[in-house]
């Protein structure tokens, strides 16, 4: 009995030290956010914390000046055009890989995920030395290009667990009653993993969205994207228009990852 006692007291306690733990990593990972978010209604001319008033002025500073709004936009258009190249090149390689039969699918699988294991500056460098030659830096297509080159593994691993997770039965079944292939994906498997690839999609906006090494790099200096005016501004202004920015792309982040999880959950509920 003592020695329960004794046991149940020291699970107890591994438990509260392992959610400290866990909480002390949250808070420090979630407290710059709270340290953003009240510099950008700041009063004061400059990042200043606390701030010293209320005021929207710096939210009004962006949405009235052409440099960032311009930004905000090619961002949206690279990123747009990378979600739906990469969804559709991922979900094909996810396809083959994840039906396929041939000899060195795991090599292949592995070269195709190998973006995500790369540090990004070798990505970077490598890229600025491709486009150099094919005359590509500081384009939009150069720099959706390789936005694509890092989007795709996501979209690959994603769409590879969805795949994964379907029954193959009905695939087969299809097939018997005289669909070919690609029938067979449109009308079959499709409506049961639109989902998955759906979640791939926004992740893979995100991904391009939120990238700034590699537009840094072959960005040049016309392809200025929403990430790097904010790298431009950390270095060449000091007055809280970034904290507005930054405040923004927190909300809209989690608005996206909102809706993945609103989508998941509607669709999920029509498959059952």
């Amino acid at each position: 009995m003592a020695q329960s006692i004794r046991t149940s007291h020291s699970d107890q306690w591994k438990k509260i030290i392992f959610y400290t733990f866990c909480g002390l990593i949250l808070f420090f990972v979630v407290f710059p956010i709270f340290v953003i978010i009240p510099i950008s209604f700041s009063s004061a001319k400059y990042l200043t914390f606390p701030p010293p008033g209320f005021s929207l002025q710096w939210y009004l500073n962006y949405f009235n000046r052409p440099d960032w709004i311009r930004a905000t936009w090619l961002s949206f258009k690279i990123a747009i055009l990378v979600a739906f190249v990469a969804t559709v090149l991922g979900t094909l390689a996810a396809t083959a890989i994840v039906r396929g039969k041939f000899r060195g699918k795991n090599l292949i699988y592995a070269f195709v995920i190998s973006p995500l294991i790369m540090p990004i500056i070798i990505i970077a460098l490598a890229s600025y030395f491709l486009l150099a030659k094919l005359k590509l830096i500081g384009s939009q297509f150069g720099l959706a290009l390789i936005h694509t080159v890092i989007a795709v593994p996501l979209v690959v691993i994603i769409v590879s667990n969805t795949l994964k997770n379907f029954d193959v039965t009905l695939e087969k079944a299809s097939m018997i009653m005289g669909a070919n292939r690609i029938r067979t994906f449109f009308k079959v498997t499709f409506p049961l993993v639109k989902t998955g690839i759906l979640s791939a999609a926004f992740f893979a906006f995100l991904t391009s969205f939120d990238e700034l090494v590699i537009a840094l790099f072959v960005g040049g200096t016309r392809v200025v994207t929403l990430p790097r005016r904010m790298w431009e501004g950390v270095r060449m202004e000091i007055d809280p228009t970034l904290a507005a920015v930054a405040t923004l792309l927190v909300l809209f982040s989690v608005c996206v990852l909102g809706m993945i999880f609103v989508i998941q959950s509607l669709w999920g509920k029509e498959s059952k």
